[in-house]
């Protein structure tokens, strides 16, 4: 066990940074503390640190910003986050984002402890495997010759581990591996790999790995499942000697089976939130809607004002839930209900129908161009409507005023080809990588009084990466975008 580490403490409350001075300092572990995400880079900047114990809920500088930049500076830091009950969703994606693991506020002394012990354990079997890679490159013959040294290595790990040679055979089998991929270690040794392991996507990346050219650094991770469903994360590299010849390939497996259960408990969750948000929103902004027309009395200039406004957010409020239920029927797999063979000119002209009141405010005109004979093609219904109405809409809400957005339609090869210019405020360069990003507004001076989810362009984005199509965008500030939608006339 790794007894010598230095230890940082991010956090912003004194008596958490106080208390775990006094309990790692009894174990013998160095400790630093840092009461901001600032303070705490500029110390990882200039020491060397092997844990940090960093707060997410920090004022300032949050922590999963500080966990980014800890992992540019020095990626082989381990990371453990501080949260609390309310901040679960935030450390599980920290943990996603490259953290070790997570305690929860409060602590005990034991649980502390605990953790950190975790850490040196992880970094003892890293240790040990990096021990074993090692004698790998002295040859997999070797290694199985003294594959009793490395027996009480393998058994501990808690990830599997299959090694196979040049000849795509079995060399070496953890326990763990023999479980998740349910085959006996002691009968498959030596065994081709397509007549012990039950996943042809396994298979396939270990061929991959070992059929790569010499020159190649080809290494593979993909997340796949084992005959009982169970899914899990591989990684395969090869396994190469002094010279560059790949001599076999080594598969990591991990179960992530909790990970995916705590993703679709999150996901359900929010579907159910949004549904039951839908009905009181919508009635919120019908009776709003009532009172600007008179119905019920004359309003002053004033009220009047302050009920537009009221009825914008609550628009907003609408078009989230509304997109929130979309990403919870991608996530559920209900997204594409039905394909129906559909004449994409009649959905467009529908949509433009739907948006021209939107476009009138502005005296924004839409032209539309559709090439004769286009075909027939088989989609989703609503699916279709949503992508349209999304680009669209976006398109006028971008746009400046007395301008025109151009909506044009043709076959190109295999694809019908949509595409929907705008001569509007345009997206920089800087933000072109996030546009499909969930959440992700681009914000500037020109943008903030625009309403938005965030949700729109990955909608559709799903919608027709479902529909077996992919998306292009071509834009550039404040000279206007380009979205164009290919989608192949046989969806299957």
């Amino acid at each position: 066990m790794i007894s010598e580490i230095d230890i940082l403490v991010i956090d912003d409350e004194a008596v958490i940074r106080d208390g775990c001075i006094k309990i790692l300092t009894k174990e013998g572990w160095s400790v630093d503390t840092a009461e901001n995400g600032h303070e705490g880079l500029e110390k990882v900047r200039s020491e060397n640190f092997d844990i940090i114990l960093l707060d997410l809920m920090m004022p300032g500088m949050s922590g999963l910003d500080v966990l980014s930049e800890v992992k540019n500076v020095s990626p082989n830091i381990y990371i453990i986050v501080i949260t609390g009950y309310a901040t679960i969703d935030t450390a599980v994606e920290a943990m996603k984002k490259g953290a070790f693991d997570y305690i929860s506020k409060p602590f005990t002394p034991d649980q502390l402890r605990m953790v950190v012990k975790k850490v040196l354990e992880n970094k003892a079997l890293i240790a040990e495997r990096e021990f074993l890679r090692r004698e790998q490159e002295k040859g997999l013959k070797a290694i199985a010759m003294e594959k009793s040294k490395i027996k009480t290595i393998l058994d501990c790990m808690p990830n599997g581990v299959l090694v196979v040679d040049e000849e795509k055979k079995i060399a070496l089998l953890n326990p763990m591996a023999g479980k998740l991929l349910n085959i006996s270690g002691s009968e498959s040794i030596g065994r081709e790999i397509e007549r012990c392991i039950n996943s042809d996507e396994l298979s396939a990346m270990l061929y991959d790995v070992l059929e790569h050219n010499p020159g190649e650094e080809k290494r593979l991770a993909a997340e796949i499942e084992n005959e009982n469903s169970i899914p899990l994360m591989a990684h395969v590299s090869p396994v190469k000697m002094d010279d560059g010849n790949v001599i076999g390939a080594v598969a990591v497996l991990q179960d992530i089976s909790a990970q995916k259960s705590i993703d679709k408990m999150k996901s359900d969750f929010i579907a159910k939130v949004t549904h039951e948000l839908k009905t009181p929103a919508a009635t919120i902004n019908q009776l709003l809607m009532t009172l600007q027309s008179g119905v019920v009395g004359e309003l002053e200039e004033d009220q009047r004002n302050m009920i537009e406004r009221a009825r914008l957010w609550g628009e907003g409020l609408l078009e989230l839930v509304s997109d929130l239920l979309n990403i919870s029927k991608f996530e559920s797999g209900l997204a594409i209900q039905k394909l129906v063979p559909l004449n994409i000119e009649e959905i467009i002209n529908d949509v433009i129908d739907l948006i021209k009141p939107q476009a009138e405010k502005k005296s924004v005109k839409i032209i539309t161009n559709f090439a004769e004979e286009l075909p027939v093609i088989n989609a989703d219904s609503q699916g279709m409507r949503d992508v349209f109405s999304n680009l669209l809409s976006n398109a006028v809400k971008y746009t400046r005023d007395k301008d025109e957005i151009i909506v044009d339609c043709r076959r190109e090869k295999d694809y019908l080809k949509i595409s929907v210019t705008d001569h509007g405020l345009g997206i920089g360069e800087k933000d072109m990588p996030f546009l499909f990003d969930r959440f992700f507004r681009v914000k500037n001076k020109e943008t903030r009084h625009i309403m938005g989810t965030g949700l729109g362009l990955p909608i559709v984005k799903e919608i027709i990466e479902a529909h077996n199509g992919f998306m292009d965008v071509i834009s550039e500030e404040n000279k206007g975008s380009t979205f164009t939608v290919y989608l192949p006339e046989k969806i299957n």
